[in-house]
């Protein structure tokens, strides 16, 4: 591949607003466009594609917006050959240049070897490298080492929406012949050392309302004369963590996976400067000392955040009101082997038991938002060991094999429905910036990363 050529096609890529976070025509139309212009590509490379139709989007107004087409493809259908489906999005977080962005966000700009614009690395820039590693056995005129498939959505930054539903419908259909799964959507722990990801935390939202009246009360009336919401979930928030990071709530270590010796060594392999990591998230102290640590609490132990109150005064200024209804909202990172639902149960009791301790006379009311499961896979399985070979032999180096602190649904999602092994391989470095400003990828990222594709196709076709 000309790198020349596939910067020209990213800077393309990159022009085109794909915001499917904002539900708005403009946006929409965008994303319909983009979807058009990646399935004229897969054509053109000789690929059998269908653009499934996903209907309607309803809104919470009642509005409603098309959702874009998920694109499916096939290259190949040898049956001596493995088979490797690709997963990938092409839609993008909101990017606009006065939020803080040095260059148009929508412009790609190369700077010092880094190519800066929305969904340069998240993730127009790994679905392109995976396509052009393809192109590449095109270019030569040789066979495909592995039959190849796409599945390529438009909706992934609002949810996934309608995802789910075909996977389930052509589980026994498109995934039938599938082998394996891959998907390119995180990055590196390092700015140099490439990695292989074989898991995820999962995720608990909650909500906690605590209400009076709905309206506001004056505290020069009220004052001093009525259990105050606010002091009330104050103390409920405070009562979920204490100030290292510990989870208060009963039992819910009870089914975190329990900690090995062999485990702790894949930890000590894992090259991460403890310095540059602190110095570059502009963090003071860590909870923390050691690098052990620090990565053991981000992957394998539960995590809870408070993330706001909804209701609260939180304008500038002073204004002497006393909310009559507030909404607490916090977060937990779910590991191996928690449970969604066991967790709803923990956090409602405990918090049931801190408010009836207080005797307020407000009411309480605790739901969960969103629940999702933690995802993790087998680092024997023969698709890791292709990709550790293929990073070798592009790299130079052996891979850190690393979880995510993150949640990435769509893991969990297709390992449960089409019970198919599932990698990440990230392409972009840890400074890549997704979803902030100033979103890049290092030109050395995105062509060593089509290499490594390519060399994954060989090395697959060995292993199979």
């Amino acid at each position: 591949m000309d790198p020349k050529l596939g910067r020209m096609t990213l800077k393309e890529w990159v022009a085109i607003e794909s915001d499917s976070v904002q539900p708005v025509p403009r946006f929409r139309q965008e994303l319909f466009r983009m979807m058009a212009m990646a399935a004229d590509m897969l054509q053109r490379l000789g690929a059998r594609v269908a653009s499934v139709d996903m209907g309607l989007q309803q809104l919470p107004d009642g509005q409603s917006l098309p959702i874009p087409p998920i694109i499916l493809a096939e290259l190949g259908s040898d049956p001596t050959k493995g088979t490797v489906c690709f997963y990938g999005h092409l839609d993008v977080q909101p990017a606009d240049q006065g939020d803080g962005w040095l260059t148009d966000p929508y412009v790609l700009t190369e700077v010092d070897g880094k190519l800066y614009g929305r969904g340069a690395t998240d993730n127009k820039g790994p679905v392109l490298a995976w396509i052009n590693a393809v192109s590449a056995f095109r270019a030569l005129e040789q066979d495909l080492p592995v039959n190849i498939k796409f599945i390529i959505e438009g909706m992934e930054e609002a949810g996934s929406v309608a995802l789910e539903e075909l996977v389930e419908k052509e589980k026994d259909r498109f995934f039938s012949g599938v082998d394996y799964i891959v998907i390119s959507d995180n990055l590196w722990i390092s700015q140099r050392k490439p990695a292989i990801t074989y898991g995820t935390r999962g995720n608990s939202y909650f909500m906690v309302e605590v209400k009076c009246r709905d309206q506001d009360f004056h505290s020069g009336t009220f004052g001093g004369i009525l259990h105050e919401p606010m002091a009330d979930l104050v103390a409920l928030l405070g009562s979920l963590v204490d100030s290292s990071g510990h989870i208060l709530v009963p039992g819910i270590y009870d089914e975190v996976v329990r900690l090995t010796e062999e485990e702790i060594n894949t930890y000590k392999a894992i090259h991460l400067d403890l310095e540059e990591y602190r110095n570059s998230s502009q963090i003071e102290k860590f909870l923390f000392d050691t690098k052990e640590e620090i990565l053991m609490h981000l992957w394998r132990y539960p995590s809870l955040s408070i993330h706001g109150i909804e209701g609260a005064f939180d304008e500038p200024g002073a204004k002497t009101v006393i909310p009559g209804r507030v909404i607490g909202k916090f977060s937990i990172r779910l590991v191996p082997h928690m449970n969604v639902s066991v967790v709803e149960k923990q956090v409602t009791r405990h918090l049931e038991d801190v408010f009836s301790k207080r005797n307020s006379s407000n009411k309480m009311v605790v739901s969960m938002a969103l629940g999702l499961h933690p995802w993790i896979a087998n680092i024997n399985d023969t698709q890791y060991l292709a990709a550790k070979r293929a990073i070798r032999t592009v790299f130079g180096t052996e891979p850190d094999m690393i979880r995510d602190g993150s949640t990435i649904p769509i893991a969990k999602m297709f390992q449960e429905i089409v019970h198919k092994s599932v990698v990440l391989i990230p392409l972009g470095a840890v400074d890549d910036g997704e979803h902030s400003q100033n979103e890049k990828i290092n030109r050395w990222n995105y062509i060593e990363g089509t290499k490594l594709f390519a060399a994954f196709f060989l090395e697959m076709a060995q292993l199979h």
